[in-house]
């Protein structure tokens, strides 16, 4: 179904995606400073640009948040 959907008022420019990264993508060097069995978490633009990563989604939110944006979770 394709349908258009009003946001209203939203920013499309403000909302960012929270994702799960799987570790195996990242750099090496990135890699190498994250704990083994933690999950991590990206912070992207409505362009796709990884903003931030980190380890928690909570986190991610609320970074996201702290810094004027509003998040929205991509599975």
């Amino acid at each position: 179904m394709n349908s258009k959907y009003d946001f209203g008022d939203v920013d499309v420019a403000q909302t960012v995606y929270i994702r799960k990264v799987a570790i195996a993508t990242l750099p090496r060097d990135i890699r190498e400073q994250l704990p083994e069995g933690r999950d991590v978490y990206a912070v992207h633009d409505a362009e796709g640009e990884r903003l931030a990563l980190v380890q928690d989604r909570s986190l991610a939110f609320t970074l996201a948040r702290q810094n004027e944006m509003t998040p929205v979770s991509v599975h």
